[in-house]
């Protein structure tokens, strides 16, 4: 992870914990090289899992050291969930590591289950939020005081102001992880929690990247989840595995979770690139 704000707590004593990739402000590059190389050698491959909003110098970061190790067991996975969404992904990652999955198919399951969170915010403004859709209606109501909206950022955007509309909830059983901003309202545990049927809510700290990512501190940020690790097994299981055709690692989908590579159709993989050996 980027931020210790990313990382939940274990729901398990088998759960691993998460190491965390420090900035380049509070670390210099040959540390990290260094923590890296431990990491390598301790668990054979890292998995980063890190927010789209990242700031740029530290996916810089990020790429320079996977380049400098020349290191295909370093896999840099972008997510587009919000910040306490990719905190649950992270831990679904973690839960599934100590089964009996490679790190290609560990790394290229982040898109299967990102698919299953959903997560979003109640929001006090609109103004500056512009990672979800906002039409100019709703960035006018957000000039009324005591306007309150709910957001849901994945799997499917959506904006309702609280009162007058529903966010579309998950049609499994989950349960929820809410992180507190500087908000004092109790409409994603009172309302929505109850209205989602989810089967616990639990309480988290709210992740430093948050209130950037949603353009406001007056937030709380919530995401629904498949809490059971057995589930989890089960569906990144019932995929069909691949060999990458550059770097040799297993996958699941269209593309290799490790080098990033797209799957070759069966039909290409006499001519071009996908021709070497990996």
């Amino acid at each position: 992870m980027t931020g210790p704000g990313l990382v939940l707590p274990a729901q398990d004593q088998r759960t691993p914990p998460a190491a965390v990739l420090r900035a380049p402000g509070e670390q210099p590059l040959d540390q990290a090289l260094t923590d890296m190389q431990i990491l390598l050698d301790q668990h054979e491959h890292v998995i980063a899992v890190y927010p789209a909003g990242l700031p740029a110098a530290h996916e810089c970061r990020l790429h320079t050291v996977r380049s400098v190790l020349e290191s295909d067991r370093i896999a840099l996975l972008k997510s587009d969930l919000p910040p306490l969404g990719v905190a649950v992904l992270v831990r679904q990652l973690r839960q599934l590591s100590v089964c009996d999955f490679s790190a290609g198919v560990l790394a290229s399951a982040a898109r299967l289950l990102s698919h299953y969170v959903y997560a979003g915010a109640l929001l006090h403004s609109v103004t500056r939020l512009d990672r979800v859709p906002v039409g100019l209606k709703a960035h006018a109501k957000s000039w009324v005081p005591g306007s309150q909206f709910a957001v849901l950022a994945h799997p499917q955007p959506q904006l309702v102001r609280i009162g007058t509309g529903d966010l579309a909830g998950p049609q499994y059983a989950t349960q929820l992880v809410v992180a507190r901003g500087q908000s004092t309202s109790e409409w994603v545990t009172g309302t929505l929690a109850p209205a989602w049927q989810v089967g616990a809510v639990h309480e988290a700290v709210l992740p430093d990247e948050s209130p950037a990512w949603w353009g406001t501190p007056k937030l709380i940020e919530f995401a629904a989840f498949l809490p059971d690790v057995s589930l989890l097994h089960q569906l990144v299981s019932s995929v069909r595995r691949e060999i990458c055709t550059w770097c040799g690692n297993e996958l699941i989908g269209d593309r290799c979770g490790l080098c990033n590579a797209p799957l070759i159709p069966p039909d290409d993989r006499s001519r071009g690139p996908a021709a070497l050996s990996p």
